[in-house]
């Protein structure tokens, strides 16, 4: 039996133009995969990592060796001076809040020059939600501006918008649940060089979630001072089982330091008993995962586009994150695919995702993803708000063949089970 003995004559052909048409383009990303992985293979044996440092510590987490290098090294191939690599971090979300509120006082604003944030942040920025423990209670002021309709960033918004009171500039990355493109390092460039003729000395952050190893460089190769990010997207290769990272200059590595612990603490405790192996294994991995995911994504946006969809990048568009948008146009079709992504799902494929309301976001969401980590969106996933253009946010894959299979297999029961 053949894995296409279900699949329609048609939706074989179309899956035949694609992949003839995307070969090159997948050849670019097989190199950068060499890139990216020689970076951190080389980083690995400059720090002498030993198997003693894999086991991690407990109690307060003094003298651990495992976690100190293990910062050394994303450091060193992220572009930084210092590092917070930890398991206490929840999420991605906690990483980039702690980066942030640990930058500012009272009286200090932060500014956002790539539109709204995504809908968790909001809450952590006091944008939504009660208040109770943002920024605005503690006489920090949050805004954002707007992006200019072609998707790209309002230099002289920024402008008007800034102030003797901004201390940090944020910018995001990934397009989140907008409709805009997600930001290359060459765009972020240009944001870093704008920001500096208005005030060289504010300190300028990059969310970075779904961006390690996009590329072949990051923020902080192009002047970002701080970035943070996910250890169940990107960084760590679908084998880290929770945590997050912040990476950038000492000095506020530092100072983030004691809003991730306490002053006094900082970054010298916090045990890693039982998650040092994997944090190791996947950020050692994660060049491969990633270009696995990204070669994915590209396949997604061939195949759909031939079916008539609008998917958004491109599959020849520069790719700076995992991230493949797919606008269905109407609620029935984006749910019945959500739903497929979930049947192709190596775990928990007998479930049906429905949309429900979800805390820090908007409005009803559907997640579809039968990951190993729960919410992992370096595995093969798909998620979105319901609301027009009812757009599906596809996500990762460990293997590419994994995403091929599933996406056909989404299309198949989406615009053929279901008509």
């Amino acid at each position: 039996m053949s894995w296409k003995d279900n699949i329609q004559p048609n939706l074989l052909a179309a899956v035949a133009k694609a992949d003839q048409k995307i070969a090159p383009r997948l050849a670019e990303i097989d190199e950068q995969i060499l890139e990216n992985q020689d970076r951190v293979l080389k980083s690995f044996q400059a720090h002498n990592v030993a198997e003693s440092d894999l086991y991690g510590s407990t109690g307060y987490g003094h003298n651990d060796e495992g976690r100190d290098k293990l910062e050394e090294i994303y450091a060193d191939v992220l572009g930084g001076e210092g590092a917070l690599v930890r398991p206490q971090f929840v999420s991605g979300t906690h990483a980039i809040g702690t980066a942030l509120l640990g930058l500012v006082r009272p009286g200090d604003d932060i500014l956002y020059i790539t539109g709204e944030p995504y809908d968790t942040l909001q809450e952590v920025l006091g944008l939504a939600g009660n208040g109770i423990g943002s920024p605005k209670e503690y006489g920090i002021g949050v805004d954002y501006v707007d992006l200019l309709a072609d998707g790209s960033v309002d230099f002289a918004g920024v402008k008007a918008k800034m102030t003797d009171k901004t201390k940090v500039v944020a910018i995001q990355r990934s397009c989140g649940y907008a409709t805009r493109d997600s930001f290359t390092v060459d765009q972020i460039k240009v944001m870093v060089e704008e920001v500096r003729k208005i005030n060289p000395d504010v300190w300028i952050f990059a969310d970075n979630a779904y961006g390690e190893f996009s590329e072949t460089k990051e923020p902080l190769d192009v002047g970002v001072d701080l970035m943070a990010g996910s250890l169940f997207k990107n960084a760590g290769g679908g084998f880290a089982k929770t945590g997050g990272y912040i990476v950038g200059k000492k000095d506020l590595i530092e100072r983030v330091s004691y809003r991730l612990t306490v002053p006094g603490i900082g970054g010298e405790e916090g045990a890693t008993y039982g998650q040092l192996m994997d944090m190791y294994q996947g950020f050692f991995i994660s060049p491969q995962t990633t270009g696995n995911a990204i070669k994915g994504a590209i396949f997604e946006a061939a195949l759909l586009e031939e079916m008539g969809l609008d998917v958004s990048p491109k599959w020849d568009a520069p790719r700076t994150d995992l991230i493949q948008k797919v606008n269905f146009g109407n609620e029935k079709d984006m749910v019945h695919f959500a739903q497929a992504i979930q049947m192709a799902s190596p775990v928990d494929s007998f479930v049906q995702p429905i949309p429900e309301q979800m805390a820090g976001y908007e409005d009803q969401v559907i997640m579809a993803g039968g990951t190993f980590v729960a919410g992992s969106t370096v595995e093969f996933s798909g998620d979105g708000p319901i609301r027009p253009p009812y757009t599906i946010y596809m996500q990762g894959g460990l293997t590419y063949a994994h995403v091929k299979l599933g996406i056909i297999q989404a299309a198949q029961y989406t615009f053929y089970d279901q008509k």
